[in-house]
Protein backbone atom coordinates (compact mmCIF):
# COMPACT_ATOMS: atom_id res chain seq x y z
CA UNK A 1 0.00 0.00 0.00
CA UNK A 2 1.46 3.48 -1.47
CA UNK A 3 1.03 6.71 0.56
CA UNK A 4 -1.89 8.04 -1.16
CA UNK A 5 -3.63 4.71 0.07
CA UNK A 6 -2.84 4.98 3.10
CA UNK A 7 -4.37 8.86 3.13
CA UNK A 8 -7.57 7.77 1.29
CA UNK A 9 -7.82 5.28 4.88
CA UNK A 10 -7.20 7.79 7.37
CA UNK A 11 -10.06 10.09 5.69
CA UNK A 12 -13.17 8.89 6.92
CA UNK A 13 -11.37 8.35 10.42
CA UNK A 14 -10.59 12.04 10.26
CA UNK A 15 -13.58 13.23 9.13
CA UNK A 16 -15.63 11.03 11.61
CA UNK A 17 -13.25 12.75 14.33
CA UNK A 18 -13.65 16.09 12.97
CA UNK A 19 -17.52 15.84 12.95
CA UNK A 20 -17.42 14.16 16.71
CA UNK A 21 -15.17 17.09 18.05
CA UNK A 22 -17.42 19.67 16.11
CA UNK A 23 -20.40 18.60 17.48
CA UNK A 24 -18.82 18.17 21.09
CA UNK A 25 -17.41 21.60 21.22
CA UNK A 26 -20.59 23.68 19.77
CA UNK A 27 -21.43 26.07 22.13
CA UNK A 28 -18.39 25.54 24.62
CA UNK A 29 -16.07 27.92 25.63
CA UNK A 30 -12.67 27.27 23.72
CA UNK A 31 -14.57 24.34 21.71
CA UNK A 32 -13.87 23.48 17.96
CA UNK A 33 -16.63 25.21 15.65
CA UNK A 34 -17.68 23.23 12.27
CA UNK A 35 -16.21 26.06 10.60
CA UNK A 36 -12.86 25.42 12.22
CA UNK A 37 -13.01 21.44 11.31
CA UNK A 38 -14.79 22.09 8.65
CA UNK A 39 -11.75 24.34 7.20
CA UNK A 40 -8.52 21.64 8.54
CA UNK A 41 -11.14 18.97 6.09
CA UNK A 42 -10.76 20.90 3.40
CA UNK A 43 -7.56 22.26 3.95
CA UNK A 44 -6.37 18.28 4.15
CA UNK A 45 -8.20 17.06 0.96
CA UNK A 46 -6.57 19.91 -1.17
CA UNK A 47 -3.30 18.78 0.02
CA UNK A 48 -4.32 15.59 -1.17
CA UNK A 49 -5.30 16.33 -4.49
CA UNK A 50 -2.02 18.56 -5.03
CA UNK A 51 -0.11 15.40 -4.18
CA UNK A 52 1.51 16.37 -1.31
CA UNK A 53 0.58 13.42 1.03
CA UNK A 54 2.52 14.44 3.90
CA UNK A 55 1.01 17.23 4.82
CA UNK A 56 -2.48 15.86 4.26
CA UNK A 57 -1.78 13.33 6.71
CA UNK A 58 -0.44 15.97 9.19
CA UNK A 59 -3.57 17.83 8.71
CA UNK A 60 -5.95 14.60 9.12
CA UNK A 61 -3.92 13.61 12.23
CA UNK A 62 -4.33 17.34 13.91
CA UNK A 63 -8.16 16.66 13.61
CA UNK A 64 -8.17 13.59 15.34
CA UNK A 65 -8.35 14.62 19.14
CA UNK A 66 -6.42 13.31 21.59
CA UNK A 67 -8.66 11.27 24.41
CA UNK A 68 -9.24 8.09 25.96
CA UNK A 69 -11.39 7.14 23.14
CA UNK A 70 -8.89 7.93 20.00
CA UNK A 71 -5.36 6.61 22.31
CA UNK A 72 -5.35 3.38 20.80
CA UNK A 73 -6.13 5.18 17.31
CA UNK A 74 -3.04 6.95 17.49
CA UNK A 75 -0.93 4.33 18.83
CA UNK A 76 -2.27 2.05 15.97
CA UNK A 77 -0.97 4.77 12.92
CA UNK A 78 2.34 5.61 14.66
CA UNK A 79 2.69 1.44 14.72
CA UNK A 80 1.60 1.38 11.41
CA UNK A 81 4.01 4.02 10.08
CA UNK A 82 6.69 2.61 11.87
CA UNK A 83 6.31 -1.24 10.35
CA UNK A 84 6.28 0.65 6.65
CA UNK A 85 9.60 2.31 7.66
CA UNK A 86 8.18 6.34 7.75
CA UNK A 87 10.04 6.39 11.49
CA UNK A 88 9.38 10.05 11.72
CA UNK A 89 6.19 10.45 11.21
CA UNK A 90 5.42 7.35 14.08
CA UNK A 91 8.21 9.24 16.59
CA UNK A 92 5.73 12.45 15.62
CA UNK A 93 2.88 10.91 16.61
CA UNK A 94 3.91 8.90 19.57
CA UNK A 95 5.96 12.41 21.17
CA UNK A 96 2.37 14.26 20.26
CA UNK A 97 0.41 11.52 23.24
CA UNK A 98 3.38 11.24 25.63
CA UNK A 99 3.42 15.50 25.51
CA UNK A 100 -0.66 14.98 26.24
CA UNK A 101 -1.27 15.71 29.75
CA UNK A 102 -5.14 14.12 29.07
CA UNK A 103 -3.45 10.60 29.39
CA UNK A 104 -3.11 8.55 32.26
CA UNK A 105 -0.60 6.42 33.70
CA UNK A 106 -1.20 3.50 31.45
CA UNK A 107 -1.64 5.39 28.32
CA UNK A 108 1.55 6.78 28.72
CA UNK A 109 3.42 3.89 29.04
CA UNK A 110 2.06 2.61 26.01
CA UNK A 111 3.08 5.45 24.44
CA UNK A 112 6.49 5.26 25.52
CA UNK A 113 6.82 1.67 25.05
CA UNK A 114 5.98 2.31 21.11
CA UNK A 115 8.02 5.96 21.06
CA UNK A 116 11.25 3.81 22.04
CA UNK A 117 10.41 0.96 19.26
CA UNK A 118 10.33 4.04 16.81
CA UNK A 119 13.74 5.51 18.38
CA UNK A 120 15.05 1.97 18.36
CA UNK A 121 13.88 1.38 14.57
CA UNK A 122 15.71 4.66 13.57
CA UNK A 123 19.07 3.71 15.12
CA UNK A 124 18.86 6.50 17.93
CA UNK A 125 19.86 3.45 20.62
CA UNK A 126 20.57 5.63 23.39
CA UNK A 127 17.10 6.93 23.38
CA UNK A 128 15.34 4.16 23.17
CA UNK A 129 17.19 2.86 26.13
CA UNK A 130 16.50 5.64 28.15
CA UNK A 131 12.99 5.26 27.60
CA UNK A 132 13.00 1.27 27.96
CA UNK A 133 15.02 1.44 31.35
CA UNK A 134 12.04 4.15 32.14
CA UNK A 135 9.30 1.80 32.17
CA UNK A 136 11.78 -1.08 33.53
CA UNK A 137 12.22 0.86 36.53
CA UNK A 138 8.46 1.40 36.88
CA UNK A 139 7.79 -2.47 36.25
CA UNK A 140 6.05 -1.36 33.14
CA UNK A 141 5.96 -3.76 30.05
CA UNK A 142 8.56 -6.08 31.28
CA UNK A 143 7.46 -8.91 28.61
CA UNK A 144 8.65 -6.17 25.76
CA UNK A 145 10.85 -4.24 27.62
CA UNK A 146 13.16 -6.76 28.54
CA UNK A 147 13.76 -8.47 24.75
CA UNK A 148 13.88 -5.11 23.69
CA UNK A 149 16.97 -3.75 25.82
CA UNK A 150 18.92 -6.80 25.43
CA UNK A 151 18.60 -6.51 21.93
CA UNK A 152 20.20 -3.29 22.07
CA UNK A 153 23.14 -4.19 24.36
CA UNK A 154 23.97 -7.26 21.78
CA UNK A 155 24.19 -4.73 18.91
CA UNK A 156 26.15 -2.54 21.26
CA UNK A 157 27.87 -5.30 22.37
CA UNK A 158 27.56 -4.38 25.60
CA UNK A 159 27.56 -7.60 27.53
CA UNK A 160 27.80 -6.72 30.99
CA UNK A 161 24.32 -4.61 30.55
CA UNK A 162 23.22 -7.91 28.37
CA UNK A 163 23.78 -9.91 31.35
CA UNK A 164 21.79 -8.34 33.77
CA UNK A 165 18.83 -7.76 31.58
CA UNK A 166 19.11 -11.49 30.18
CA UNK A 167 19.21 -12.61 34.19
CA UNK A 168 16.14 -11.63 34.80
CA UNK A 169 14.80 -13.43 31.71
CA UNK A 170 13.74 -17.01 31.66
CA UNK A 171 14.49 -17.52 27.63
CA UNK A 172 16.07 -15.26 24.96
CA UNK A 173 13.59 -16.33 22.77
CA UNK A 174 13.21 -19.97 22.76
CA UNK A 175 17.00 -20.19 24.30
CA UNK A 176 17.53 -20.72 27.88
CA UNK A 177 18.95 -17.58 29.27
CA UNK A 178 21.46 -19.48 31.23
CA UNK A 179 22.67 -20.70 28.05
CA UNK A 180 22.82 -17.60 26.39
CA UNK A 181 24.88 -15.60 29.08
CA UNK A 182 27.20 -18.49 29.33
CA UNK A 183 28.07 -16.85 25.72
CA UNK A 184 27.80 -13.06 26.70
CA UNK A 185 30.48 -14.11 29.23
CA UNK A 186 32.53 -15.82 26.61
CA UNK A 187 32.64 -12.62 24.75
CA UNK A 188 33.81 -11.35 27.37
CA UNK A 189 36.57 -14.02 28.18
CA UNK A 190 37.75 -13.16 24.21
CA UNK A 191 37.89 -9.53 24.67
CA UNK A 192 39.60 -10.06 28.01
CA UNK A 193 42.24 -12.24 25.73
CA UNK A 194 42.54 -9.53 23.14
CA UNK A 195 43.70 -6.88 25.39
CA UNK A 196 46.28 -9.50 27.43
CA UNK A 197 44.69 -10.21 30.60
CA UNK A 198 44.48 -13.89 30.78
CA UNK A 199 43.64 -13.82 34.48
CA UNK A 200 40.46 -11.80 34.04
CA UNK A 201 39.60 -14.29 30.60
CA UNK A 202 39.66 -17.37 33.05
CA UNK A 203 37.59 -15.28 35.42
CA UNK A 204 35.15 -14.77 33.45
CA UNK A 205 35.09 -18.70 31.64
CA UNK A 206 34.53 -19.59 34.81
CA UNK A 207 31.09 -17.33 35.14
CA UNK A 208 30.26 -18.93 31.59
CA UNK A 209 30.71 -22.75 33.28
CA UNK A 210 28.71 -21.85 36.42
CA UNK A 211 25.69 -20.46 33.65
CA UNK A 212 26.43 -23.76 31.65
CA UNK A 213 28.45 -26.14 32.59
CA UNK A 214 28.62 -27.68 29.34
CA UNK A 215 29.81 -24.52 27.35
CA UNK A 216 31.90 -25.92 24.56
CA UNK A 217 33.16 -22.79 23.53
CA UNK A 218 34.63 -21.47 26.84
CA UNK A 219 36.37 -24.96 26.91
CA UNK A 220 37.33 -23.68 23.23
CA UNK A 221 38.88 -20.60 25.11
CA UNK A 222 40.78 -22.42 27.79
CA UNK A 223 42.40 -24.69 25.33
CA UNK A 224 43.49 -21.13 23.56
CA UNK A 225 44.63 -19.49 26.73
CA UNK A 226 46.92 -22.87 27.94
CA UNK A 227 48.13 -23.27 24.38
CA UNK A 228 49.60 -19.83 24.45
CA UNK A 229 51.47 -20.57 27.61
CA UNK A 230 52.90 -23.15 26.35
CA UNK A 231 50.79 -25.63 28.45
CA UNK A 232 50.28 -27.96 25.69
CA UNK A 233 48.67 -30.88 27.59
CA UNK A 234 46.27 -28.54 29.72
CA UNK A 235 45.30 -27.31 26.03
CA UNK A 236 45.00 -30.77 24.60
CA UNK A 237 42.29 -31.43 27.73
CA UNK A 238 40.40 -28.49 26.70
CA UNK A 239 40.03 -29.19 23.42
CA UNK A 240 39.15 -32.84 23.16
CA UNK A 241 36.44 -31.64 26.02
CA UNK A 242 35.15 -29.61 23.42
CA UNK A 243 34.61 -32.54 21.24
CA UNK A 244 32.98 -34.34 23.94
CA UNK A 245 30.56 -31.25 24.92
CA UNK A 246 29.45 -30.53 20.89
CA UNK A 247 30.98 -32.87 18.26
CA UNK A 248 29.87 -30.42 15.34
CA UNK A 249 33.22 -28.24 17.09
CA UNK A 250 35.59 -31.13 15.88
CA UNK A 251 36.81 -29.18 12.57
CA UNK A 252 37.45 -26.22 15.14
CA UNK A 253 39.82 -27.74 16.91
CA UNK A 254 41.90 -30.33 14.61
CA UNK A 255 44.55 -27.76 13.88
CA UNK A 256 45.13 -26.17 17.25
CA UNK A 257 45.43 -30.12 18.63
CA UNK A 258 48.05 -30.99 15.94
CA UNK A 259 50.00 -27.94 17.05
CA UNK A 260 50.00 -29.41 20.52
CA UNK A 261 51.03 -32.44 19.94
CA UNK A 262 53.97 -31.20 17.60
CA UNK A 263 54.90 -29.59 20.41
CA UNK A 264 54.68 -32.78 22.74
CA UNK A 265 56.41 -35.13 20.12
CA UNK A 266 53.20 -37.27 20.67
CA UNK A 267 52.41 -37.55 16.93
CA UNK A 268 50.83 -41.23 17.57
CA UNK A 269 48.99 -39.91 20.10
CA UNK A 270 47.05 -37.48 17.39
CA UNK A 271 47.11 -40.28 15.09
CA UNK A 272 45.07 -42.34 17.59
CA UNK A 273 42.95 -39.32 18.53
CA UNK A 274 41.69 -38.60 14.41
CA UNK A 275 41.03 -42.56 14.22
CA UNK A 276 38.30 -42.58 16.79
CA UNK A 277 36.69 -39.18 15.44
CA UNK A 278 36.89 -40.72 12.13
CA UNK A 279 34.60 -43.53 13.82
CA UNK A 280 32.31 -40.86 15.40
CA UNK A 281 32.31 -37.63 12.95
CA UNK A 282 30.98 -37.97 9.64
CA UNK A 283 32.53 -35.10 8.22
CA UNK A 284 35.88 -35.14 6.40
CA UNK A 285 37.88 -32.83 8.34
CA UNK A 286 39.82 -35.70 10.56
CA UNK A 287 40.70 -38.19 7.30
CA UNK A 288 42.25 -34.60 5.74
CA UNK A 289 43.99 -34.20 8.74
CA UNK A 290 45.06 -37.58 9.35
CA UNK A 291 45.66 -37.96 5.63
CA UNK A 292 48.15 -34.85 6.24
CA UNK A 293 49.90 -36.40 9.16
CA UNK A 294 50.26 -40.37 7.03
CA UNK A 295 51.75 -37.97 4.27
CA UNK A 296 54.74 -36.40 5.85
CA UNK A 297 55.20 -39.10 8.25
CA UNK A 298 54.74 -42.47 5.08
CA UNK A 299 54.54 -40.50 1.94
CA UNK A 300 52.18 -38.68 -0.83
CA UNK A 301 51.12 -42.38 -2.08
CA UNK A 302 50.15 -43.55 1.48
CA UNK A 303 48.46 -40.16 1.99
CA UNK A 304 46.05 -40.49 -1.25
CA UNK A 305 45.35 -44.23 -0.92
CA UNK A 306 43.97 -43.49 2.86
CA UNK A 307 41.70 -40.42 1.05
CA UNK A 308 41.09 -42.68 -1.80
CA UNK A 309 39.12 -45.38 0.81
CA UNK A 310 37.38 -43.20 2.87
CA UNK A 311 36.07 -41.15 0.06
CA UNK A 312 34.44 -44.38 -1.35
CA UNK A 313 32.62 -44.72 2.28
CA UNK A 314 32.05 -40.89 2.19
CA UNK A 315 31.76 -38.77 -0.84
CA UNK A 316 33.63 -34.69 -0.75
CA UNK A 317 34.15 -32.51 -3.13
CA UNK A 318 37.19 -31.24 -0.39
CA UNK A 319 38.10 -34.92 -0.28
CA UNK A 320 38.63 -35.41 -3.84
CA UNK A 321 40.13 -32.01 -4.43
CA UNK A 322 43.31 -33.14 -1.87
CA UNK A 323 43.16 -36.87 -3.55
CA UNK A 324 43.67 -34.83 -6.72
CA UNK A 325 46.41 -32.50 -5.17
CA UNK A 326 48.76 -35.32 -3.79
CA UNK A 327 48.20 -37.03 -7.27
CA UNK A 328 49.19 -34.55 -9.28
CA UNK A 329 52.20 -34.99 -7.68
CA UNK A 330 53.12 -38.34 -9.22
CA UNK A 331 51.69 -38.13 -12.42
CA UNK A 332 52.29 -36.59 -15.48
CA UNK A 333 51.24 -36.48 -19.20
CA UNK A 334 47.80 -36.84 -20.69
CA UNK A 335 47.07 -38.10 -17.22
CA UNK A 336 48.13 -35.23 -15.28
CA UNK A 337 46.24 -33.30 -17.76
CA UNK A 338 43.09 -35.03 -17.18
CA UNK A 339 44.02 -34.30 -13.04
CA UNK A 340 43.81 -30.48 -13.66
CA UNK A 341 40.65 -30.68 -15.77
CA UNK A 342 39.66 -32.36 -12.10
CA UNK A 343 41.25 -30.12 -9.98
CA UNK A 344 39.68 -26.93 -11.92
CA UNK A 345 36.54 -28.34 -12.00
CA UNK A 346 36.87 -29.21 -7.95
CA UNK A 347 37.97 -25.50 -7.07
CA UNK A 348 34.88 -23.96 -8.80
CA UNK A 349 32.80 -26.20 -6.90
CA UNK A 350 33.98 -25.23 -3.42
CA UNK A 351 34.54 -21.57 -4.87
CA UNK A 352 32.46 -18.93 -2.68
CA UNK A 353 30.58 -22.39 -1.32
CA UNK A 354 29.17 -21.56 2.34
CA UNK A 355 30.97 -23.99 5.08
CA UNK A 356 28.48 -22.83 7.82
CA UNK A 357 24.93 -22.91 8.18
CA UNK A 358 22.20 -21.63 11.05
CA UNK A 359 19.95 -24.66 11.50
CA UNK A 360 17.40 -22.16 12.96
CA UNK A 361 17.23 -19.51 10.55
CA UNK A 362 19.35 -21.33 7.16
CA UNK A 363 22.00 -17.92 7.23
CA UNK A 364 24.85 -19.32 5.54
CA UNK A 365 28.07 -17.79 5.53
CA UNK A 366 32.41 -19.22 5.41
CA UNK A 367 33.08 -18.11 8.60
CA UNK A 368 31.78 -19.68 12.31
CA UNK A 369 29.88 -16.96 14.17
CA UNK A 370 28.72 -17.56 17.31
CA UNK A 371 25.70 -15.47 17.31
CA UNK A 372 24.22 -15.98 14.02
CA UNK A 373 23.87 -12.54 11.73
CA UNK A 374 20.69 -13.97 10.67
CA UNK A 375 18.06 -14.66 13.27
CA UNK A 376 20.46 -13.84 16.50
CA UNK A 377 20.03 -16.74 18.36
CA UNK A 378 23.82 -18.60 20.05
CA UNK A 379 25.66 -21.04 19.18
CA UNK A 380 23.52 -22.28 15.86
CA UNK A 381 25.77 -21.61 13.04
CA UNK A 382 27.39 -25.24 12.55
CA UNK A 383 29.99 -27.05 9.78
CA UNK A 384 27.69 -28.07 6.73
CA UNK A 385 27.40 -31.60 6.13
CA UNK A 386 27.05 -33.19 2.59
CA UNK A 387 29.52 -33.94 -0.44
CA UNK A 388 29.91 -30.24 -0.80
CA UNK A 389 30.94 -29.35 3.15
CA UNK A 390 31.79 -31.80 6.07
Amino acid sequence: MDVQNLVLLLLPVAAAAGWYAANRGKGGPGGCSDSMMGSDYIKGLNYLLNEQQDKAIDVFIRMLEVNSDTVETHLALGNLFRKRGEVDRAIRIHQNLIARSSLDSDQRMDAVLELGQDYMKAGLYDRAEGLFRELMDGGMHLPSVLPLLLDIYQQERDWNNAIAIADQMGFVGEQPSRSVIAQFYCELAENACARGNDDEACGFLEKASEYNPRCARASLIRGQLAARKGEYNVALAAYEQVVERDIELLPEVLEPMHRCHAGLGSMDDMIGYLHKAISRYAGISPILALAEILGKEMGDETAADFIAGELARRPSVRGLSRFIDLSLLRSEGAARENLMILKNITDQLLENKPVYKCRDCGFCGKALHWQCPGCKHWNTVKPIHGVEGE
